[in-house]
Protein backbone atom coordinates (compact mmCIF):
# COMPACT_ATOMS: atom_id res chain seq x y z
CA UNK A 1 0.00 0.00 0.00
CA UNK A 2 1.34 3.41 -0.96
CA UNK A 3 0.94 6.07 1.73
CA UNK A 4 -0.88 9.12 0.32
CA UNK A 5 0.98 12.42 0.33
CA UNK A 6 -0.85 13.97 3.28
CA UNK A 7 -0.36 17.64 4.03
CA UNK A 8 1.14 18.66 7.35
CA UNK A 9 -1.57 19.30 9.93
CA UNK A 10 -2.30 22.96 10.57
CA UNK A 11 -2.32 22.14 14.27
CA UNK A 12 1.33 21.15 14.00
CA UNK A 13 2.33 24.23 12.01
CA UNK A 14 0.26 26.59 14.16
CA UNK A 15 1.69 25.18 17.39
CA UNK A 16 5.23 25.51 16.06
CA UNK A 17 4.61 29.08 14.96
CA UNK A 18 3.02 29.90 18.32
CA UNK A 19 6.11 28.60 20.12
CA UNK A 20 8.38 30.54 17.78
CA UNK A 21 6.56 33.81 18.53
CA UNK A 22 5.77 33.08 22.19
CA UNK A 23 2.07 33.31 21.38
CA UNK A 24 -0.88 32.09 23.43
CA UNK A 25 -2.15 28.98 21.66
CA UNK A 26 -5.93 28.93 21.30
CA UNK A 27 -5.60 26.84 18.15
CA UNK A 28 -5.02 23.29 19.30
CA UNK A 29 -7.88 21.77 21.24
CA UNK A 30 -6.67 20.78 24.67
CA UNK A 31 -7.63 22.02 28.16
CA UNK A 32 -5.16 24.21 29.99
CA UNK A 33 -6.62 23.39 33.40
CA UNK A 34 -5.76 20.13 35.22
CA UNK A 35 -7.63 16.87 34.83
CA UNK A 36 -9.65 15.55 37.81
CA UNK A 37 -7.47 14.68 40.79
CA UNK A 38 -9.76 11.81 41.70
CA UNK A 39 -9.04 10.10 38.38
CA UNK A 40 -5.29 10.52 38.88
CA UNK A 41 -5.66 8.90 42.29
CA UNK A 42 -7.55 5.98 40.74
CA UNK A 43 -4.68 5.41 38.28
CA UNK A 44 -2.12 5.38 41.08
CA UNK A 45 -4.29 2.94 43.00
CA UNK A 46 -4.62 0.65 39.97
CA UNK A 47 -0.85 0.61 39.47
CA UNK A 48 -0.18 -0.16 43.13
CA UNK A 49 -2.74 -2.97 42.96
CA UNK A 50 -0.74 -4.53 40.13
CA UNK A 51 -2.73 -3.78 36.96
CA UNK A 52 0.48 -3.15 35.01
CA UNK A 53 0.60 -6.00 32.49
CA UNK A 54 -1.31 -6.47 29.27
CA UNK A 55 -5.02 -5.74 29.42
CA UNK A 56 -7.48 -7.99 27.60
CA UNK A 57 -7.30 -7.13 23.90
CA UNK A 58 -10.87 -5.85 23.75
CA UNK A 59 -10.41 -3.82 26.94
CA UNK A 60 -10.61 -4.45 30.65
CA UNK A 61 -13.87 -6.20 31.44
CA UNK A 62 -14.63 -3.78 34.28
CA UNK A 63 -14.34 -0.80 31.95
CA UNK A 64 -16.55 -2.33 29.25
CA UNK A 65 -19.17 -3.11 31.89
CA UNK A 66 -18.94 0.45 33.26
CA UNK A 67 -19.41 1.86 29.74
CA UNK A 68 -22.45 -0.36 29.17
CA UNK A 69 -23.93 0.89 32.45
CA UNK A 70 -23.24 4.49 31.43
CA UNK A 71 -24.95 3.97 28.06
CA UNK A 72 -27.97 2.41 29.77
CA UNK A 73 -28.14 5.40 32.12
CA UNK A 74 -27.75 8.07 29.42
CA UNK A 75 -29.44 6.51 26.40
CA UNK A 76 -31.56 3.62 27.71
CA UNK A 77 -29.72 1.32 25.32
CA UNK A 78 -28.74 -2.15 26.51
CA UNK A 79 -25.33 -3.26 25.25
CA UNK A 80 -23.46 -6.52 25.52
CA UNK A 81 -20.12 -5.39 27.01
CA UNK A 82 -18.31 -8.45 25.65
CA UNK A 83 -19.45 -8.08 22.06
CA UNK A 84 -20.47 -4.46 21.39
CA UNK A 85 -17.72 -2.39 23.01
CA UNK A 86 -14.05 -2.10 22.04
CA UNK A 87 -11.55 -0.02 24.04
CA UNK A 88 -9.17 1.91 21.76
CA UNK A 89 -6.03 4.08 22.09
CA UNK A 90 -7.96 7.29 21.49
CA UNK A 91 -10.93 8.55 19.53
CA UNK A 92 -8.88 9.12 16.37
CA UNK A 93 -7.78 5.48 16.40
CA UNK A 94 -11.42 4.46 16.83
CA UNK A 95 -12.22 6.38 13.64
CA UNK A 96 -9.18 4.83 11.93
CA UNK A 97 -10.12 1.18 12.50
CA UNK A 98 -13.78 1.95 11.74
CA UNK A 99 -12.86 3.23 8.29
CA UNK A 100 -10.20 0.57 7.68
CA UNK A 101 -12.74 -2.14 8.42
CA UNK A 102 -15.27 -0.73 5.96
CA UNK A 103 -13.43 0.89 3.07
CA UNK A 104 -12.01 -0.80 -0.01
CA UNK A 105 -10.39 0.86 -3.01
CA UNK A 106 -12.86 3.12 -4.81
CA UNK A 107 -15.45 3.20 -2.03
CA UNK A 108 -16.95 6.60 -1.29
CA UNK A 109 -17.46 8.17 2.13
CA UNK A 110 -19.54 11.31 2.61
CA UNK A 111 -18.09 13.89 5.00
CA UNK A 112 -19.79 17.08 6.15
CA UNK A 113 -17.59 20.16 6.00
CA UNK A 114 -16.13 21.99 7.78
CA UNK A 115 -14.81 18.66 9.06
CA UNK A 116 -12.19 17.46 11.52
CA UNK A 117 -8.99 17.26 9.49
CA UNK A 118 -8.26 13.52 9.90
CA UNK A 119 -11.42 12.31 8.17
CA UNK A 120 -10.11 12.77 4.64
CA UNK A 121 -6.69 11.10 5.08
CA UNK A 122 -8.23 8.19 6.96
CA UNK A 123 -10.59 7.60 4.04
CA UNK A 124 -7.76 7.95 1.52
CA UNK A 125 -5.44 5.53 3.34
CA UNK A 126 -7.32 2.41 2.14
CA UNK A 127 -7.80 4.22 -1.24
CA UNK A 128 -11.33 5.33 -0.51
CA UNK A 129 -12.77 8.54 -1.96
CA UNK A 130 -13.96 11.38 0.32
CA UNK A 131 -17.16 13.05 -0.89
CA UNK A 132 -17.29 16.45 0.83
CA UNK A 133 -20.59 18.24 1.32
CA UNK A 134 -20.57 21.71 2.86
CA UNK A 135 -22.89 22.47 5.74
CA UNK A 136 -25.25 25.37 5.13
CA UNK A 137 -23.63 28.66 6.19
CA UNK A 138 -23.97 30.46 8.57
CA UNK A 139 -26.04 28.02 10.70
CA UNK A 140 -24.02 24.90 9.78
CA UNK A 141 -27.17 22.85 9.17
CA UNK A 142 -26.89 19.62 7.17
CA UNK A 143 -28.18 19.95 3.57
CA UNK A 144 -29.89 16.55 3.59
CA UNK A 145 -31.23 16.84 0.03
CA UNK A 146 -27.67 17.24 -1.21
CA UNK A 147 -26.49 14.34 0.95
CA UNK A 148 -29.14 12.07 -0.54
CA UNK A 149 -28.29 13.25 -4.06
CA UNK A 150 -24.61 12.36 -3.55
CA UNK A 151 -25.30 8.76 -2.47
CA UNK A 152 -24.30 6.29 -5.18
CA UNK A 153 -23.72 2.56 -5.49
CA UNK A 154 -20.16 3.27 -4.32
CA UNK A 155 -21.16 5.06 -1.12
CA UNK A 156 -20.00 2.97 1.80
CA UNK A 157 -20.47 5.35 4.74
CA UNK A 158 -21.38 8.79 6.05
CA UNK A 159 -19.34 10.40 8.85
CA UNK A 160 -21.28 12.56 11.27
CA UNK A 161 -19.85 14.56 14.17
CA UNK A 162 -21.94 15.83 17.08
CA UNK A 163 -21.18 18.03 18.95
CA UNK A 164 -19.44 19.29 15.86
CA UNK A 165 -15.83 20.37 15.58
CA UNK A 166 -15.21 23.14 14.51
CA UNK A 167 -18.65 24.80 14.54
CA UNK A 168 -19.99 23.62 17.91
CA UNK A 169 -23.27 22.61 16.23
CA UNK A 170 -25.43 19.83 17.71
CA UNK A 171 -27.43 17.48 15.51
CA UNK A 172 -31.19 17.67 16.08
CA UNK A 173 -33.96 15.07 16.21
CA UNK A 174 -34.80 15.89 12.59
CA UNK A 175 -31.21 15.11 11.54
CA UNK A 176 -31.44 11.62 12.97
CA UNK A 177 -34.78 11.12 11.27
CA UNK A 178 -33.04 11.87 7.99
CA UNK A 179 -30.32 9.32 8.80
CA UNK A 180 -32.93 6.68 9.55
CA UNK A 181 -34.55 7.35 6.19
CA UNK A 182 -31.16 7.04 4.46
CA UNK A 183 -30.19 3.70 6.03
CA UNK A 184 -33.66 2.36 5.31
CA UNK A 185 -33.09 2.98 1.61
CA UNK A 186 -29.35 2.42 1.19
CA UNK A 187 -26.87 -0.20 2.35
CA UNK A 188 -24.46 2.24 3.94
CA UNK A 189 -22.91 2.67 7.36
CA UNK A 190 -22.78 5.68 9.67
CA UNK A 191 -19.60 6.51 11.54
CA UNK A 192 -20.56 8.82 14.37
CA UNK A 193 -17.82 10.90 15.98
CA UNK A 194 -19.19 11.77 19.42
CA UNK A 195 -15.99 12.55 21.30
CA UNK A 196 -17.45 15.79 22.71
CA UNK A 197 -20.57 14.05 24.04
CA UNK A 198 -20.23 15.56 27.53
CA UNK A 199 -19.66 19.14 26.40
CA UNK A 200 -23.07 20.64 25.61
CA UNK A 201 -24.28 24.08 26.67
CA UNK A 202 -27.36 26.23 27.21
CA UNK A 203 -29.51 23.32 28.35
CA UNK A 204 -29.08 21.47 25.07
CA UNK A 205 -28.88 17.67 25.24
CA UNK A 206 -26.42 15.58 23.29
CA UNK A 207 -28.32 13.37 20.87
CA UNK A 208 -26.46 10.20 20.00
CA UNK A 209 -26.79 7.42 17.48
CA UNK A 210 -27.29 5.33 20.63
CA UNK A 211 -30.67 7.02 21.17
CA UNK A 212 -31.96 5.44 17.96
CA UNK A 213 -32.13 1.62 17.86
CA UNK A 214 -33.00 1.79 14.15
CA UNK A 215 -29.50 3.17 13.49
CA UNK A 216 -27.44 0.95 15.79
CA UNK A 217 -26.99 -2.01 13.42
CA UNK A 218 -25.80 0.40 10.71
CA UNK A 219 -23.42 2.46 12.84
CA UNK A 220 -20.08 2.68 14.60
CA UNK A 221 -20.02 5.26 17.40
CA UNK A 222 -16.64 6.63 18.52
CA UNK A 223 -15.87 8.22 21.90
CA UNK A 224 -12.91 9.72 23.77
CA UNK A 225 -12.12 9.66 27.49
CA UNK A 226 -9.49 12.32 26.82
CA UNK A 227 -12.22 14.83 25.94
CA UNK A 228 -14.57 13.71 28.73
CA UNK A 229 -12.00 14.02 31.50
CA UNK A 230 -9.67 16.76 30.21
CA UNK A 231 -6.75 14.37 29.68
CA UNK A 232 -6.23 14.43 25.92
CA UNK A 233 -2.71 13.04 26.33
CA UNK A 234 -4.06 9.77 27.66
CA UNK A 235 -5.31 8.72 24.21
CA UNK A 236 -8.00 6.31 25.39
CA UNK A 237 -11.38 5.96 23.72
CA UNK A 238 -13.83 3.32 22.60
CA UNK A 239 -16.14 2.14 19.83
CA UNK A 240 -19.71 0.92 20.19
CA UNK A 241 -21.49 -0.97 17.42
CA UNK A 242 -23.32 -4.17 16.58
CA UNK A 243 -21.76 -7.50 17.48
CA UNK A 244 -20.85 -8.29 13.85
CA UNK A 245 -19.15 -4.93 13.26
CA UNK A 246 -17.22 -5.01 16.55
CA UNK A 247 -16.05 -8.52 15.64
CA UNK A 248 -14.47 -7.10 12.48
CA UNK A 249 -12.94 -4.17 14.37
CA UNK A 250 -11.37 -6.57 16.86
CA UNK A 251 -9.58 -8.41 14.04
CA UNK A 252 -7.81 -5.20 13.09
CA UNK A 253 -7.29 -3.96 16.61
CA UNK A 254 -5.75 -7.18 17.90
CA UNK A 255 -3.15 -7.09 15.13
CA UNK A 256 -2.29 -3.39 15.34
CA UNK A 257 -1.93 -2.45 19.01
CA UNK A 258 -3.42 -5.53 20.75
CA UNK A 259 -4.47 -3.65 23.89
CA UNK A 260 -4.68 -0.30 25.64
CA UNK A 261 -3.03 1.11 28.80
CA UNK A 262 -4.22 -1.21 31.58
CA UNK A 263 -4.08 0.83 34.83
CA UNK A 264 -5.88 3.75 33.21
CA UNK A 265 -8.67 1.43 32.10
CA UNK A 266 -9.10 0.15 35.65
CA UNK A 267 -9.13 3.74 36.93
CA UNK A 268 -11.73 4.81 34.38
CA UNK A 269 -13.95 1.84 35.26
CA UNK A 270 -14.10 3.08 38.86
CA UNK A 271 -14.45 6.74 37.91
CA UNK A 272 -17.39 6.16 35.54
CA UNK A 273 -19.53 4.74 38.31
CA UNK A 274 -20.31 8.27 39.53
CA UNK A 275 -22.22 10.07 36.73
CA UNK A 276 -21.35 13.52 38.07
CA UNK A 277 -17.73 12.82 37.20
CA UNK A 278 -18.60 13.23 33.52
CA UNK A 279 -21.81 15.25 33.70
CA UNK A 280 -20.18 18.26 35.37
CA UNK A 281 -17.86 19.05 32.45
CA UNK A 282 -20.50 20.98 30.48
CA UNK A 283 -21.11 23.46 33.29
CA UNK A 284 -17.38 23.96 33.84
CA UNK A 285 -16.72 24.72 30.18
CA UNK A 286 -19.81 26.87 29.69
CA UNK A 287 -18.35 29.27 32.25
CA UNK A 288 -15.20 29.44 30.10
CA UNK A 289 -17.17 29.93 26.90
CA UNK A 290 -19.35 32.63 28.42
CA UNK A 291 -16.32 34.45 29.81
CA UNK A 292 -14.75 34.66 26.36
CA UNK A 293 -18.06 35.80 24.88
CA UNK A 294 -18.32 38.56 27.48
CA UNK A 295 -14.75 39.66 26.88
CA UNK A 296 -15.30 39.91 23.11
CA UNK A 297 -18.88 41.19 23.25
CA UNK A 298 -18.01 44.80 22.43
CA UNK A 299 -15.36 43.92 19.86
CA UNK A 300 -15.71 43.87 16.08
CA UNK A 301 -15.62 40.07 15.97
CA UNK A 302 -18.80 38.29 14.88
CA UNK A 303 -19.80 35.38 17.11
CA UNK A 304 -21.12 32.19 15.52
CA UNK A 305 -22.84 30.61 18.55
CA UNK A 306 -21.73 27.16 19.68
CA UNK A 307 -23.72 24.79 21.85
CA UNK A 308 -21.03 22.13 22.25
CA UNK A 309 -17.30 21.24 22.15
CA UNK A 310 -14.67 23.59 23.54
CA UNK A 311 -14.43 25.64 20.38
CA UNK A 312 -16.23 28.69 19.09
CA UNK A 313 -16.02 30.43 15.75
CA UNK A 314 -15.51 34.17 15.42
CA UNK A 315 -15.78 36.15 12.19
CA UNK A 316 -13.36 38.97 11.46
CA UNK A 317 -15.00 40.41 8.33
CA UNK A 318 -15.47 43.78 10.08
CA UNK A 319 -11.78 43.88 10.99
CA UNK A 320 -9.82 42.77 7.94
CA UNK A 321 -10.10 41.87 4.27
CA UNK A 322 -7.32 39.31 4.56
CA UNK A 323 -7.97 35.63 3.99
CA UNK A 324 -8.54 33.65 7.16
CA UNK A 325 -5.14 31.98 6.76
CA UNK A 326 -3.36 35.34 6.43
CA UNK A 327 -5.37 36.79 9.31
CA UNK A 328 -4.46 33.85 11.57
CA UNK A 329 -0.80 34.20 10.72
CA UNK A 330 -0.85 37.92 11.51
CA UNK A 331 -2.56 37.21 14.82
CA UNK A 332 0.37 34.98 15.73
CA UNK A 333 3.24 37.10 14.44
CA UNK A 334 1.93 40.56 15.35
CA UNK A 335 -0.41 39.94 18.28
CA UNK A 336 0.98 36.76 19.86
CA UNK A 337 -2.29 34.83 19.74
CA UNK A 338 -2.83 31.58 17.78
CA UNK A 339 -6.17 30.53 16.25
CA UNK A 340 -7.16 28.17 13.44
CA UNK A 341 -8.56 29.46 10.10
CA UNK A 342 -11.88 27.77 9.36
CA UNK A 343 -10.99 27.29 5.69
CA UNK A 344 -8.57 24.57 6.75
CA UNK A 345 -11.56 22.35 7.55
CA UNK A 346 -12.90 22.57 3.96
CA UNK A 347 -11.68 20.61 0.93
CA UNK A 348 -12.14 23.70 -1.23
CA UNK A 349 -10.59 25.96 1.44
CA UNK A 350 -13.87 27.86 1.63
CA UNK A 351 -13.13 31.17 3.34
CA UNK A 352 -15.93 32.71 5.42
CA UNK A 353 -13.41 34.95 7.24
CA UNK A 354 -13.73 32.97 10.45
CA UNK A 355 -11.22 31.67 12.98
CA UNK A 356 -11.79 28.83 15.43
CA UNK A 357 -10.89 29.52 19.05
CA UNK A 358 -10.41 26.99 21.86
CA UNK A 359 -11.78 28.40 25.12
CA UNK A 360 -10.81 25.45 27.38
CA UNK A 361 -8.21 27.63 29.06
CA UNK A 362 -7.59 29.25 32.43
CA UNK A 363 -9.46 32.49 33.06
CA UNK A 364 -6.34 34.65 33.03
CA UNK A 365 -5.37 33.14 29.68
CA UNK A 366 -8.80 33.99 28.26
CA UNK A 367 -8.60 37.56 29.56
CA UNK A 368 -5.17 38.11 28.02
CA UNK A 369 -6.23 36.37 24.81
CA UNK A 370 -9.25 38.63 24.41
CA UNK A 371 -7.05 41.71 24.81
CA UNK A 372 -4.69 40.46 22.13
CA UNK A 373 -7.53 39.56 19.77
CA UNK A 374 -9.04 43.03 20.18
CA UNK A 375 -5.69 44.65 19.57
CA UNK A 376 -6.00 43.72 15.88
CA UNK A 377 -7.53 46.89 14.43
Amino acid sequence: MQIPNFETSIFTTTSQLALQHNAINLGQGFPEFPMPLGLIEEVNKAMIEGHNQYAPASGASSLRIAIAEKIQFLHQQTLNPDHQILITPGGSYALFISLMSLINKGDEVIILEPAFDIYKPLIQLPEGIPIPIELNFPNFDVPWDEVKAKITSKTKAIIINTPHNPSGKLLKESDFEQLIEIVNHHNIKIISDEVYEHICFDGFKHRSILDYPALMSHSIVCFSFGKSFSCTGWKIGYCISSESIIKDLKKLHHNIVFCVDHPKQIALAHYLKEPNNYLQLSATLQVKRDLLRTLLKDSNYTLYPAHGTYFECYGFEKISNLSDTEFSQKLITNHKIATIPLSYFYSKKTDHKIVRICFAKNDDTLVESAQRLKSYV
